[in-house]
């Protein structure tokens, strides 16, 4: 069996490492960029972090994308692209910035896709996408390493999970100082959406000697400074380690997969937009629960990395004690604990057991599961 691993051509890492974009353009030769970045990274300066460093080079800004960004806001990025003339993009955000750049870039270089639906799954574009730059702004989505992308398509209000090795950024800029604006609300969804990205890809049935020993690490990199960089956001050190630890677990996942903690998050932020980090971190003990039959071994080496004593314990005690370590991360971060708290009507949770049950993501759980066991999940965290 071949294990094909994808990652970005070139990749820089550090506070302060947005200074290379200048050259590494020129090097490109590159002519005029179209930006993508959100409205309040423009609105409280981040965006201009990045646009300082290139003089005098041409630029446009669209920022008509919501954070959960939907087939229309790629359509309308599309126009803008074309209407621009520019010849590339600079992504500047999380993931919603990053995979609407995607799905600009991939519908630009590949038009008979336009309707944008057409691109869910595991889409066959045939050609490279319009050269992205991306500088994330948040240590979670890892979307700057990565050949997905989520776009929620409003007709049918599903997240479509697309799929894409021509879709991944030609170059990263993983630069700690453009994350350090993010309030402690964010810092810890998303630090919690890089942790189950870990933990998921760690377990995923498509998942192999590489890129276990990514995860594995990134479970520890996170573990170690997610409070840290919650509760004390000017801490540089562990700002560069989050922003390190989440696109390590990019680099991986994007590669073997996840499970159903990502299929039944999906739902929540199409219908409800639910962050998707928040969605993660509520889910992610609950299905953990669920899967160890199937990951016993793994997650003693999950609850290792998370700093857990294990010496003492037997398979299943080390395995629980992971389940129960993130747990432990989410309580102390503040993330709610139910989908009461988050406003989900109880109603809702059999539609969204169809949805998550349909999503791309659950085929990649390690251990089998239907649509009823993904209710009864649902039940059990509402």
């Amino acid at each position: 069996m071949a294990n094909r691993f994808i990652l970005n051509e070139t990749s820089y890492f550090g506070a302060g490492s947005r200074e290379v974009l200048a050259g590494e353009i020129e090097k490109r030769g590159f002519k005029k960029a179209l930006i993508v970045g959100d409205k309040n990274l423009v609105k409280f300066g981040v965006v201009k972090m990045v646009t300082d460093t290139l003089g005098d080079f041409p630029y446009e800004i669209f920022d008509e994308f919501k954070a959960n960004p939907t087939v229309k806001n790629v359509k309308d990025g599309v126009e803008a692209f074309k209407n621009s003339e520019a010849d590339f993009i600079i992504a500047i955000g999380g993931g919603s910035a990053i995979d609407t750049a995607k799905g600009i870039a991939i519908v630009v270089a590949n038009p008979e896709f336009a309707d944008v639906v057409s691109l869910e799954g595991v889409a066959p574009t045939k050609n490279k996408c319009i050269p992205i730059i991306a500088l994330p702004t948040t240590a979670g989505t890892a979307a700057e390493v990565t050949i997905n992308y989520v776009i929620i398509d409003e007709d049918s209000g599903r997240k479509m999970v697309c799929v894409d090795a021509n879709d991944i950024p030609v170059l990263a800029i993983v630069d700690a100082e453009l994350m350090a604006s993010m309030p402690k609300g964010l810092t810890a969804a998303t630090g919690m959406d890089a942790l189950t990205h870990a933990i998921e890809g760690y377990i995923t049935k498509g998942s192999w000697e590489l890129s276990n020993i990514l995860e594995i690490n990134a479970i520890k990199i996170i573990a170690d400074n997610l409070r840290t960089a919650t509760f004390d956001g000017a801490n540089m050190k562990a700002r560069e380690q989050m922003a390190l630890g989440q696109y390590v677990a990019g680099m991986a996942f994007s590669n073997v997969g996840l499970g159903c903690v990502h299929s039944m998050a999906h739902p929540l932020g199409a219908r409800f937009d639910i962050a998707h980090g928040v969605a993660n971190a509520l889910l992610l003990p609950t299905v953990m629960e669920f899967n160890m039959p199937a990951c016993e071994i793994k997650y003693g080496r999950i609850a290792k990395a998370m700093g857990v004593d294990t010496t003492e314990m037997d398979t299943k005690e080390a395995a629980q004690a992971a389940v129960d370590a993130v747990k432990q991360l989410s309580i102390d971060l503040g993330i709610p604990q139910t989908l009461r708290e988050i406003g989900i009507p109880e109603d809702a949770l059999e539609q969204l057991a169809s949805d998550a049950f349909n999503d791309v993501c659950t085929g990649g759980n390690p251990r089998e599961i239907t649509q009823d066991d993904i209710l009864e999940l649902y039940k059990k965290v509402y």
